[in-house]
């Protein structure tokens, strides 16, 4: 029986074991083809990004044996072999310039006792040019140059600003040596998670192709469906394909969606649907970065972006749903064309990333996080069996169970945002099905969740901040949002839930079952 390659970024080692492969060697065929090479590509983590670049160096390299049966074999030259630099930032953690130093000095030493070349330059660009140039002379040929992971040592230190700056300017020395290069250098081609500007980083290098957005290339990484369904035909035989698309495919590169290939390969292994990816490492920052802003978390189901938000940023400035979209947080789920101007709508690219995120939201937003799990379950057995008093005193504990210290640190129970954020996190990370900001032809729903022949529909409100003419329910009922869903031969329940900043807790939890009028208005106070 065939292997499954998890983790697996040697494509030597994938080729001459019996491991499955996704043949993504016609990239590299069109990669080289095109006039440029010189090319950037962006990916999230754990993504295929360094086997692909592993594929690059071995064809580069000349080792036909190992592309037996893949479109190389019969479309490349495979008398030629040239110089290959493959360098990695992915081992170890970078705390400061001085770990990034050594790092560098392993590799370029490695390298030049590799081609037999001695270097005499004493600083980290100098070295890095006279490598170059040496293996090229030396080889009376040009050479290829792989990056993989290039941003690493700056997202390490994310969070520590100064740091990172610091970081970056010793990449940039690093990387800007490419620029004058270009009469020993055949190709070029780095990866990394984010897309940091070229300016910061790539200093002159105006013929870098970014490639992270480009239709042809979006499959580059991932698998398609086409290629599930090929390569993994055996295993996939009793497998529920709607299920696993609907738990790992959704991601768009502005081409056809991808299966994250981390997440595919452990469900086929175990059989289990689970969240492989996004537990192998939490965007801590990211949470934290999302919490300061006070962003308002059911936004992330589905959100315009203008191109500026999806592509390069600074260091100095951050934006939230830029770094969402890089690291695969959200994804591409539709192209909008404004005249001569485009927006993406973005959103989450499948269950994995939703439920994973707002779990992880939970623990950051809820203090303590201890009873979350116990909480997930009651929240769902609730709204499966529509007790909504039992909803009720779920959240009522909930809030009561965060120190006063905590809200003293900051002014988030002012904001509706907040506890519409934690409501909305609680039903994702129990898996259910919800809708932000649900349009209406009298407004937004601030919350639709639908479970088996059940839709909530629910309305917040601060009532200290909000100072709109009736309750929460009552505007529900005003605007009529439920007309939305009556033909739907569902139960309707209406529920407006009103907050106090003063409290910090629930004020008022009012709810109408509308098939039949049945009406309950509760208040929390005892």
């Amino acid at each position: 029986m065939k292997k499954y390659p998890i983790g697996i970024q040697s494509f030597e080692k994938i080729r001459s074991g019996n491991f499955y492969y996704v043949d993504k060697t016609e990239f590299v065929y069109n990669l080289v083809e095109e006039e440029s090479g010189y090319y950037f590509l962006s990916r999230p983590r754990r993504f295929g990004k360094s086997l692909f670049l592993d594929t690059l160096h071995q064809a580069f390299a000349g080792r036909k044996e190992y592309f037996k049966g893949l479109f190389l074999e019969n479309n490349w030259n495979w008398d030629e072999q040239l110089p290959v630099l493959h360098i990695s930032f992915g081992a170890g953690i970078f705390k400061d310039t001085d770990s990034l130093n050594l790092r560098f000095n392993y590799l370029l030493s490695r390298f030049a006792e590799e081609y037999k070349v001695k270097l005499k330059g004493k600083n980290i660009s100098d070295r890095f040019d006279e490598l170059v140039r040496k293996i090229s002379e030396k080889q009376n040929q040009k050479v290829v140059i792989l990056i993989d992971e290039y941003d690493k040592p700056i997202l390490d230190n994310i969070d520590k600003l100064e740091t990172a700056i610091e970081i970056r300017e010793e990449l940039k020395n690093f990387y800007s040596v490419v620029k004058d290069l270009d009469s020993y250098l055949e190709f070029v081609f780095i990866t990394g998670v984010s897309r940091f500007s070229k300016v910061s980083i790539f200093s002159g290098l105006n013929n870098l192709e970014d490639i992270s957005l480009g239709r042809r290339y979006s499959a580059i990484c991932g698998y398609t469906q086409n290629e599930l369904e090929c390569v993994f035909k055996e295993p996939l035989k009793c497998a529920d394909l709607n299920a696993i698309k609907k738990w790992y495919n959704g991601y768009n590169f502005l081409g056809e969606p991808v299966y994250n290939p981390f997440d595919v390969l452990l469900y086929l292994k175990s059989g289990e649907f689970r969240n492989y990816w996004f537990e192998t490492g939490t965007p801590s920052f990211l949470i934290k970065l999302l919490k300061e802003n006070q962003y308002y978390i059911p936004l992330l189901e589905l959100f315009e972006a203008g191109e500026g938000l999806l592509g390069s940023f600074e260091i100095e400035h951050l934006e939230p749903e830029t770094l969402l979209f890089q690291t695969g947080c959200l994804t591409i789920k539709e192209e909008i064309s404004l005249g001569s101007r485009k927006s993406y709508l973005l959103g989450f690219p499948n269950l994995e990333v939703r439920m994973s995120f707002t779990d992880v939201i939970l623990n950051h937003y809820s203090c303590p996080p201890a009873k979350k799990e116990k909480r997930l379950t009651a929240v769902y057995r609730a709204l499966f069996e529509a007790r909504l008093d039992d909803l009720k005193e779920i959240f009522l504990s909930f809030f009561s169970s965060i120190p006063h210290d905590w809200y003293r640190k900051n002014k988030i129970s002012e904001y509706e945002g907040y506890y519409a954020s934690i409501f909305y996190s609680y039903f994702t990370a129990a898996g259910l099905d919800v809708t932000a900001e649900d349009t209406t032809n009298q407004g937004r729903i601030d919350l639709t969740v639908k479970l088996d022949d059940k839709i909530y529909i629910i309305e917040f409100k601060v009532i200290e901040v909000d100072k709109t003419k009736g309750s929460a329910l009552e505007q529900i009922k005003k605007k009529k949002y439920s007309e939305k869903y009556q033909q739907k031969g569902k139960k309707i329940y209406l529920v407006g839930i009103e907050f106090s900043k003063n409290d910090k807790n629930i004020k008022n939890f009012m709810w109408e079952e509308e098939i039949g009028m049945i009406s309950y208005v509760g208040n929390p106070e005892r």
